[in-house]
C-alpha cells in the first residue's frame, strides 16, 4: 500500500466518523475492493493515461451508483488529483485502518480447497487463541500448488503447515546430505 493510498484512507475514515456512517463506507470499501480486483477491464481504464478524468469519474460513479457520500467524494478527489489509480489501495488501507482502530485481526488462510465451514470455525477458534483477540476476520484463498495443509498467516506472522512446504523441506535436505 502507497503512502498516498494510507493517507486518503485515514481522511476518509475520519471524515466518516464525523459523519456517523463508518459502518456504511466501510461497506462501500469492502465493495470497491472486490469490485476492482475482480474486474481486469476496470483496473486498467484506472491506470490508463489515455482516458480522461470525466470518463473515469463517470464509470467510477456508475459503478458504484449506491455509494455513501463519502466514497463517490473520495473518487472526485482521487480523479481531480490523477489518482484514480489509488482507489483499491484506498479501500484496502481503510479496511486496514478501520480494523487497527476497532482492535479486529485479520487472518489469512491458504488452502487447496476451500475450508468447510466446521473447519473455518476451528481454524478461527485457534487464531483466537494465537493472537489473543476476541474480533477475527478469516479470508480463504484457495492455492491448488499448496497440495495440503494450509498457510495460515496473522498480520506479520505466517506459518506454513502446507505439504508443498514439507516437500521442499525434505528435497533441501537431501540435496545437502549429498
Amino acid at each position: 500500500m502507497s503512502r498516498a493510498a494510507i493517507r486518503y484512507a485515514k481522511a476518509v475514515l475520519d471524515l466518516a466518523k464525523d459523519n456517523g456512517s463508518v459502518e456504511a463506507v466501510l461497506n462501500d470499501m469492502k465493495s470497491v475492493k472486490a469490485t476492482i480486483e475482480g474486474s481486469k477491464e476496470l483496473r486498467n481504464a484506472l491506470n490508463s493515461p489515455v482516458i480522461k478524468a470525466d470518463d473515469k469519474r463517470a464509470v467510477l460513479r456508475q459503478v458504484f451508483t449506491g455509494g455513501t457520500k463519502e466514497t463517490l467524494g473520495l473518487v472526485d478527489v482521487l480523479v481531480d488529483n490523477s489518482r484514480a489509480n489509488l482507489l483499491g489501495g484506498v479501500a484496502d488501507s481503510f479496511i486496514a485502518e478501520y480494523n487497527k482502530s476497532n482492535k479486529i485481526e485479520s487472518a489469512t488462510v491458504t488452502t487447496a480447497v476451500a475450508l468447510t465451514p466446521e473447519l473455518e470455525t476451528k481454524v478461527l477458534a485457534k487464531v483466537k487463541e494465537l493472537t489473543g483477540s476476541t474480533n477475527v476476520t478469516l479470508t480463504n484463498e484457495i492455492d491448488e500448488s499448496i497440495i495440503g495443509g494450509f498457510v495460515l498467516r496473522v498480520g506479520d506472522t505466517q506459518y506454513n503447515a502446507s505439504i508443498a512446504s514439507q516437500l521442499g523441506k525434505l528435497k533441501r535436505e537431501f540435496s545437502n546430505s549429498l
